[in-house]
């Protein structure tokens, strides 16, 4: 057994040490015309394996998790997992291992609680690196189907905004179906999100990565079909991890406003972030800005100390704290404090954080937080802040994560087909305490919430 804590909050986002590794393998990968590579030849998984990766996911979860009953029906879990195990009567590869466990992935109801592959971003780097491809476009999801964004890694197409009707004769609705059924996340709209981001890989890991791709699509009132090449470029999400300035970024708008866009609270330099979000501040008062947008529609969450060291002394006017109650399984026994490892322990958020007031950088206009399907983890505990203490107003689109988040991850990697379990160590609640199953709106108005807490 192998286990490893990830101190970043969850899958969705990338902690520090593992954006630098990511850095440094698509810089090898992709830069190197001499690095070659090759998948590991795989042995078949057979029945008594897969029921034993099926018997240490059940204990670890049982073992590790705070509350399970905090996002999961247990009494369905438990039934899957014995219909996992009594369905399974053959050998099988990872992949298929992988798409029979990650229909746990639902039921789970967490995007810090999920089934996957690892090194899920370096593995399609290196597929890339060594001639394959994945699937060629950058897609959207919405209520009204699959729908093109881009070619795959960004570059502009006239097909942009088609519906996607049918992929080699698979209704694309049945396609989107059996993905969903294995993605991670506590909502639907989440967990279409993630698809959407990510679907080069999940449809390379589902269906497997033909040549070419027979394409039946509506644009325009019309329905035709395409047939085009698998691609070979580096999906968007992996560029944008890969470039600082992709994911950070400021600017003033044509009404005198500004959007300062943070995509992750994960960079590979904490130094440069500092820098850049002082800078922005500063900007901001020379300007005499008078509304500032922080955008972390598509922030996955990080590292806690990012925003409360580069933005908080901008924003917090009052004392402040990050939550409320918080229950955690002890991963490490301490004496002081009585804990015992392995013991659930509930308890308060003590720590609360000193507004700079007399900060010469201090905003002091009016600050809207977008939020959308992509912020989670850390993301949601900063807007969690900013709500709460009434330090700014959420706007964009809500009801794709909870406010309530758990954290801690931990990553265990499954005995035999080497897939890994990721389980968060703490649940904790927002500090203006709610139901933990109430989502992150957006609100259009809180003044009056707010001047009743002042």
């Amino acid at each position: 057994m192998l286990v490893e804590e990830c101190h970043s909050l969850g899958p969705p986002a990338l902690n520090t040490m593992l954006r630098l590794l990511l850095l440094t393998v698509i810089a090898i990968l992709m830069g190197s015309p001499t690095c070659a590579w090759a998948a590991p030849v795989e042995a078949p998984i057979t029945v008594p394996q897969f029921r034993e990766d099926l018997d240490f996911l059940r204990r670890t979860l049982m073992q590790s998790h705070p509350d399970l009953q905090f996002s999961s029906d247990v009494a369905a879990l438990e039934a899957a997992i014995r219909a996992l195990a009594s369905d399974t009567r053959t050998p099988i590869s990872q992949d298929e291992a992988w798409r029979r466990l990650a229909t746990l992935n639902p039921l789970f109801a967490d995007g810090h609680l999920s089934v996957g592959f690892p090194d899920w971003q370096t593995a399609a780097i290196a597929h890339l690196r060594e001639g394959a491809t994945l699937f060629p476009y950058e897609v959207s999801l919405d209520d009204d189907g699959l729908h093109i964004g881009a070619l795959l890694g960004g570059a502009a197409t006239p097909l942009q905004g088609a519906r996607i009707i049918a992929i080699n004769g698979e209704p694309a609705d049945l396609v989107t179906a059996a993905l969903m059924r294995r993605m991670h996340g506590e909502t639907a709209l989440f967990r279409s999100g993630l698809l959407a981001q990510r679907w080069w890989f999940y449809y390379w890991k589902m269906y497997g990565v033909p040549p070419s791709y027979r394409l039946t699509m509506a644009q325009g009132g019309r329905t035709f079909s395409i047939e085009t090449m698998g691609s070979k470029e580096l999906p968007l999400l992996l560029r944008d991890a890969a470039a600082f300035d992709r994911q950070f970024h400021f600017a003033f708008q044509p009404d005198g406003s500004a959007i300062l866009t943070i995509d992750s609270f994960a960079p590979a330099d904490r130094g440069k972030f500092l820098a850049f979000t002082r800078d922005a501040f500063a900007r901001l008062r020379q300007a005499g800005t008078g509304q500032l947008t922080i955008d972390i529609s598509r922030n996955g969450g990080g590292d806690d100390a990012m925003w409360l060291d580069g933005l908080m002394p901008y924003l917090a006017t009052s004392a402040y704290r990050t939550g409320s109650t918080y229950k955690k399984r002890v991963v490490e026994a301490n004496v002081e404090r009585g804990e015992v490892a392995g013991q659930v322990v509930t308890g308060s958020i003590s720590t609360w954080h000193t507004p700079q007031l007399d900060g010469d950088l201090l905003f002091k206009g009016k600050t809207l937080v977008a939020i959308g399907p992509g912020t989670y983890s850390s993301a949601v505990l900063f807007a969690n802040v900013m709500h709460d203490f009434c330090f700014g107003t959420l706007v964009g689109h809500g009801g794709a994560a909870r406010r309530t988040q758990s954290g801690g991850v931990r990553r265990f990697v499954l005995p035999n087909s080497k897939l890994v379990l990721w389980v968060p160590r703490f649940v904790l609640a927002p500090p203006v305490a709610t139901a933990p199953a109430d989502l992150l709106e957006v609100q259009a108005d809180q003044s009056a919430t707010c001047a009743s807490r002042r």
